[in-house]
């Protein structure tokens, strides 16, 4: 008999570690709470528009490949990529828009004209981003921490100045450039990291790198095509998905995992199985699905935990194309730091907010009709607040004139399809902590070792992996979790942990 294997949510975690297992010969099946795969990256569809109702960058496309490679297959045999010529627009409040594309040539003449001397400037923290890309890949990501010197290794006491893992990210940008242009671009990306630039670690400069050098992609069929490639890989596997299961508890007997209770088709539900991965919102299995002394965290932990942002979200359907709009198109207020601390220090909503819009039909034709726009308006809020009809509509109708002053253009008037998603969206659909759209921020206090553990420590064959856990927030890394988890199941499995 094939030992059973349990997993918990059908996100990008959730299916690419149940992928990973059934390789190892487990009979894997997965629980998913929604009526359709993707968790956080699902689907909508309405009137001919296809919206990607959340992660919409596609960066760091070797994780990717890689993990299809385990298999002993192509990554284009399950979704093919386009690369972005016009990587993205930034919009600034004061001054002229810039385009970064796929010529770091031109990135480089971008930021000379923002200071004199910015191109070499570029060139020389462009090369220590890296740096910290190249090592972090080989010697920190794919791994498990279970005591911190594990993480503070010789290594890390060695290059850890040159990684600048100590310092934030915002002093650290400072060093090179003096122009608020310039270290906008450099630091936009830590919101979705769920950090600010001035209290993440300023390691995580290697982004710029990815979105600068390295170059940004975009799936044929939206980012969705990842969540079709890995159910036909799941397939092929032999792993079984049950959709509409929503979780209710975790049982253990004698500190071993046992069975997940559930709720199906408004019936009670029993799942036992020999190990379990819980793949959705790590606070809600402590919080909600385990008995109180089998949480591997307390309350108290996860109510002074430094959350990342929720988003505010409009899926826009238009009845015409907005040429003037890039793939992504990021639009910065002068003073952000205002919104940040909207989001970090004094939670309220961003009353003049940085947002980000997509107008993926740009790029895929899966995304609208001919001759109309799919178009993805993002503003990023804190978790937790007040979230009702009349706050979220008047916050709506707010952020629709801001959008429309800032691009010089009329929207409402071509709305054809609309929809907000916002934090009580999070909470419903995904059981979101305070309805935070990414998990724990990437704060120096929440990386790497000081980031939950995949395993429990109070029940046996319980694990845990996604965006809360190491290495953290991002598609990505979500691949990369199931990379390093996986082993761990396995090894539990065969008696050998």
């Amino acid at each position: 008999m094939k030992k059973q294997v349990l997993v918990i949510g059908a996100g990008f975690a959730g299916l690419t570690t149940a992928a990973l297992l059934a390789k190892e010969g487990f009979a894997v099946r997965i629980l998913e709470k929604c009526d359709s795969p993707g968790g956080r990256a699902r689907l909508w569809e309405k009137d001919g528009f296809a919206f990607d109702m959340g992660p919409s960058w596609y960066l760091m496309p070797e994780v990717f490949d890689q993990y299809f490679r385990l298999f002993g297959k192509d990554r284009s045999s399950y979704y093919d990529l386009k690369k972005l010529s016009i990587h993205y627009t930034v919009h600034f409040e004061r001054h002229e828009p810039v385009q970064i594309t796929s010529d770091f040539k031109q990135i480089k003449d971008v930021f000379e004209q923002f200071e004199k001397g910015g191109a070499e400037k570029l060139e020389a923290y462009i090369a220590n981003a890296k740096y910290k890309y190249d090592t972090a890949m080989q010697d920190f990501l794919y791994r498990e921490y279970r005591h911190v010197f594990q993480f503070l290794n010789r290594r890390l006491m060695t290059e850890g100045l040159r990684l600048n893992i100590f310092q934030a990210l915002d002093p650290y940008v400072r060093r090179y450039f003096t122009d608020v242009r310039a270290r906008q671009i450099l630091e936009y990306a830590m919101v979705f990291l769920g950090a600010s630039p001035t209290n993440a670690p300023a390691l995580y400069s290697l982004i710029s790198y990815l979105d600068l050098s390295d170059g940004v992609y975009f799936p044929v069929g939206g980012m969705y095509a990842i969540v079709e490639g890995l159910v036909k890989l799941c397939g092929e596997l032999g792993v079984q998905v049950e959709y509409g299961v929503e979780v209710q508890h975790i049982d253990e007997q004698k500190g071993r995992f046992q069975a997940v209770r559930a709720i199906k088709d408004g019936q009670s539900r029993e799942y036992s199985a020999d190990a379990v991965v819980m793949c959705g919102d790590y606070a809600h299995a402590d919080r909600d699905l385990l008995d109180p002394h089998h949480a591997n965290y307390s309350r108290a932990y996860w109510d002074r935990a430094v959350l990342a942002p929720s988003m505010f979200i409009a899926y826009l359907g238009m009845n015409r194309e907005f040429p003037e709009l890039s793939h992504h198109n990021l639009y910065f207020s002068h003073d952000w730091d205002a919104h940040f601390d909207t989001i970090f220090k004094r939670p309220a909503w961003p009353e003049n907010p940085c947002f980000y819009l997509s107008a993926a039909s740009r790029t895929d034709s899966r995304a609208a009709p001919p001759g109309k726009e799919n178009l993805f308006l993002l503003v990023p809020s804190a978790p937790g607040l007040v979230d009702g009809d009349e706050i979220r509509e008047a916050y709506y109708e707010k952020a629709l004139s801001h959008v429309e002053q800032r691009l010089g253009l009329s929207l409402r008037p071509h709305i054809e399809v609309e929809r907000i998603f916002s934090q009580r969206d999070f909470a419903a659909s995904y059981h979101a902590f305070k309805g935070t759209a990414l998990g724990l921020a990437h704060t120096l206090q929440q990386t790497a070792v000081f980031r939950p553990s995949m395993r429990s420590k109070k029940i046996q064959g319980l694990f845990f992996a996604g965006q809360y856990t190491h290495p953290g927030v991002g598609v990505p890394m979500t691949f990369i979790a199931s990379q390093v988890v996986a082993p761990i199941v396995t090894a539990y499995l065969n008696g050998k942990a």
